[in-house]
């Protein structure tokens, strides 16, 4: 049966270039991934899980933790893991911390004996905390960077700056914030990039404070964000702003006739919701297959002069809730 070193003999790339092409193809050059896949196929090669643990020691799995399956975020995040991990023959062992930051230590240690690496998504644990943790099991973040830890995040400062750019040219000049948790990192560069972009376009921003990041955290402050004054609202997440959106709704303030609502991430839901929600798009699938091809690098110790941070960007996808300010 043909080895990982046979398709990368015959491709002429190192055995870490096969199992990125496999794991993470987007990665990976075209012109190498065409060839790469082409002998893999030639050759029938095929990952062997039990060879792979009989002479490496490992055992074929993954772990991946985040603070809240029921967001769609996270699931559609999920979904781009396991696929990029199933591809190199890995499973996931995944658990959720119900945004507990003292879980996902007791977790981080959990896991560390039962898998050859951690996938940790939006960590809630404070820097100090998690370097103190002290596992021996390759841990890559994912939303978030902490210095000697490998990590995929999103360029959150753009994506504000897109947003807010967006509304001064439809004439908003008071634009409210609705944040999440308090201990998000993606939460603290968002508000970031949103005060250097209203100082850019002279907009005031009206910071509502952080609610959890759930649809009822966006009802909750639905009435905050009326009584502020302001003519549009940026929201942390795709769920909040459908809460807002239900909240104004049951008032009967018109979006985006009175308000205008912009959401985060670019959830399915956003695109079903009426009117459909105006968002900042996270490259969730992508970073999620792009978390699995760096943990891959870091497990084969073969990623050279490679990068260990790696950011994605954002793009505003423009819907039905925003428009001209009122005047």
């Amino acid at each position: 049966m043909a080895t990982i070193r046979d398709v990368a003999r015959a491709a002429g790339v190192s055995q870490s270039t096969v199992s990125r092409t496999l794991s993470s193809p987007d990665l990976v050059h075209p012109s190498t991934r065409a060839l790469v896949e082409a002998h893999t196929q030639r050759l029938g090669y095929r990952p062997n899980r039990a060879a792979r643990g009989l002479i490496t020691g490992r055992t074929g799995n993954l772990g991946l933790i985040v603070p809240d399956l029921s967001n769609p975020f996270f699931a559609s995040v999920v979904k781009g893991i396991q696929s990029a991990a199933g591809a190199s023959d890995y499973s996931v062992f995944i658990a959720d911390t119900d945004e507990e930051a003292t879980a996902e230590v007791e977790l981080l240690r959990a896991l560390a004996k039962q898998v050859d690496g951690i996938l940790l998504c939006s960590p809630r644990t404070t820097e100090t905390r998690l370097q103190e943790v002290g596992v021996d099991t390759p841990i890559v973040l994912m939303n978030r960077t902490v210095h000697g830890f490998p990590s995929i995040t999103v360029d959150n400062a753009d994506g504000m700056r897109q947003a807010v750019n967006h509304l001064a040219a439809l004439g908003h000049r008071r634009i409210a914030y609705v944040g999440g948790p308090s201990t998000s990192w993606s939460d603290s560069e968002r508000r970031r990039g949103l005060h250097a972009s209203v100082e850019t376009t002279g907009a005031d921003l009206v910071d509502i404070g952080g609610f959890p990041p759930r649809f009822e955290g966006g009802v909750a402050a639905g009435d905050l964000v009326l009584a502020s004054g302001a003519s549009a609202v940026i929201a942390y997440n795709d769920v909040i702003a459908l809460g807002l959106l239900s909240r104004f709704t049951t008032r009967g303030v018109s979006v985006p006739g009175k308000v205008s609502l912009v959401g985060c991430d670019d959830i399915a839901m956003a695109s079903m919701s009426h009117p459909q929600l105006t968002t900042i798009a996270i490259p969730q699938h992508v970073a999620g297959r792009a978390a699995v091809g760096l943990l891959m690098s870091v497990l084969s110790d073969d990623d050279g002069n490679e990068s260990r941070e790696r950011e994605l960007p954002t793009q505003l996808i423009v819907r039905a809730t925003t428009a001209v300010a009122p005047t």
